[in-house]
């Protein structure tokens, strides 16, 4: 769990960074420059130690010096803002691939309720699609602080809900399921 959690923080650091810096400074324009130098940073540094950097770190540095160039050339921080949804679609498209939830579930849950993962799996593309759009339509308004809001509270609250209400369902229909075996 710790290296998940290491990894989600590596992975948006930039975002974290530039949250952090614009939220002290409420200054775009060094928040931004700052994410920038911190992703090309990140980089250098994982590649000095010699680690091996993976198709998303990459297309994340990318993301980050093309948008955050963008945002720095026009003084818009629209673009910076909107790049959380392209990490979304990306997800989302991923998740539309059949069954793609069934390796992520203990045995009982795979053999017993096969069909409702599946639906699960394209439940959760759904979701990255619709949060993607909401991630979009925050970041059109410009307002720092309801995007900041959006994405550290709503994304994070609603995945997190989405969790616990498949969990919940999950538990009671295998539950369902098995009884109904032990009757029969």
């Amino acid at each position: 769990m710790k290296d998940v959690f290491r990894r989600l923080v590596s992975d948006f650091l930039s975002t974290i960074v530039f949250l952090v810096i614009y939220l002290s400074t409420d200054n775009v324009i060094l928040a931004t420059a700052v994410a920038i130098l911190g992703a090309i940073g990140q980089v250098a540094w994982s590649r000095y130690k010699g680690q091996t950097l993976s198709y998303m770190t990459w297309a994340s540095l990318g993301l980050v010096i093309v948008l955050g160039s963008l945002t720095l050339l026009t003084h818009d921080p629209r673009f910076v803002l909107a790049k959380p949804a392209i990490g979304h679609v990306a997800i989302g498209v991923i998740m539309l691939k059949r069954g793609w939830m069934l390796r992520y579930m203990p045995p009982i849950v795979s053999e017993t309720i096969p069909e409702y993962v599946t639906a699960a799996g394209y439940a959760w593309s759904a979701l990255m699609f619709v949060l993607a759009a909401g991630t979009v339509a925050v970041a059109m308004t410009g307002d720092m602080k309801l995007w900041a809001f959006y994405i550290s509270v709503v994304l994070v609250g609603t995945k997190l809900a989405a969790f616990g209400i498949q969990y919940v369902a999950f538990r009671l229909i295998v539950g369902s399921r098995m009884r109904a075996a032990a009757r029969a």
